[in-house]
């Protein structure tokens, strides 16, 4: 592959990647976060917002990443104190971050004015570092320091020994409700990150921004290696899995094939992802 076209599928990779690094941590735990694409676009369109209205770029930035943060914090609390299961938590969010995104958008694109004019906002999503995409750039370090968060550290183990067994974990003496908190926050963070960069990309927020990102990025997580039920996965087989996600579907817009069945096809990847680790479990066991 060319180096420029290499380079332009890393940059369209970098959005899902950042998400479905957030989304390995959750999984990872037996859970799910169905609620990553409307954090994307609540955030984005905070950001977009801020900087319309004057606040500099750097600091919409930095308060949009917060407040995804805390949405991601949120899903935490209503799966631990709450006692709601991920999938009905995380899908109630999705709902009600989406419903604020086109509430506080009126439904309408926000672009224009200093979003056009700000070197800083337009840098994040468009500009290259040594002729490297600043997304793809922002990705790598975010793979970095996931890796290491996850493999190398102590809160790592933890979060492998809480996917393997809830309930050994806590006897071994993990605080598993603090650490599911703390899971879903990084997951919102991310998720918060990738929207910052595709409304750069862009040039605009969309209110419809991040629908079905969630499904890549369990994709993504799934072709990877890791398991639906907990306790098994790599974060470099998460990257790995979201830059076939990103081949797929480039090869799909190269071959002109119309984006209704290209849904199709990522279900059935995810299916057949799925499938094969129940058979995997299975034969283990």
């Amino acid at each position: 592959m060319p180096p420029n076209n290499l380079l332009n599928l890393l940059r369209q990779a970098s959005v899902n990647a950042l998400i479905a690094f957030g989304m390995t941590f959750v999984i990872l735990t037996a859970g799910i976060d169905l609620s990553v694409g409307s954090i994307l676009a609540f955030t984005g369109a905070i950001i977009a917002m801020m900087i319309l209205n004057g606040t500099p770029a750097w600091l919409a930035g930095f308060i949009g990443l917060m407040l995804g943060a805390v949405l991601g914090a949120i899903n935490g609390l209503f799966i631990t104190w709450g006692r709601v299961t991920p999938f009905i938590a995380t899908l109630a969010t999705m709902t009600i971050w989406r419903g604020a995104t086109y509430v506080f958008t009126g439904g309408n694109p926000v672009t224009g004015g200093k979003m056009n004019t700000s070197f800083f906002f337009q840098f994040i999503g468009q500009g290259y570092l040594f002729g490297i995409p600043f997304p793809v750039i922002i990705t790598l370090i975010a793979f970095i320091i996931c890796y290491i968060l996850l493999h190398k550290t102590a809160f790592g183990r933890k979060i492998f020994a809480l996917g393997g067994n809830e309930k050994a974990a806590f006897v071994a003496g993990v605080k598993t409700k603090k650490l599911l908190i703390i899971i879903y926050t990084i997951s919102g963070l991310l998720a918060a990150l990738a929207g910052f960069i595709l409304t750069s990309r862009l040039g605009s927020a969309q209110p419809d921004a991040g629908m079905s990102y969630e499904m890549d990025a369990i994709a993504s997580t799934v072709i990877g290696g890791a398991s639906l039920m907990g306790g098994k996965g790599r974060m470099s087989g998460t990257l790995v899995g979201a830059l076939l996600i990103a081949s797929l579907s480039n090869g799909m817009n190269l071959l002109g094939i119309n984006s209704f069945y290209q849904q199709i096809v990522k279900g059935v990847v995810i299916l057949i992802a799925v499938m094969i680790d129940s058979q995997t479990q299975r034969n283990r066991e």
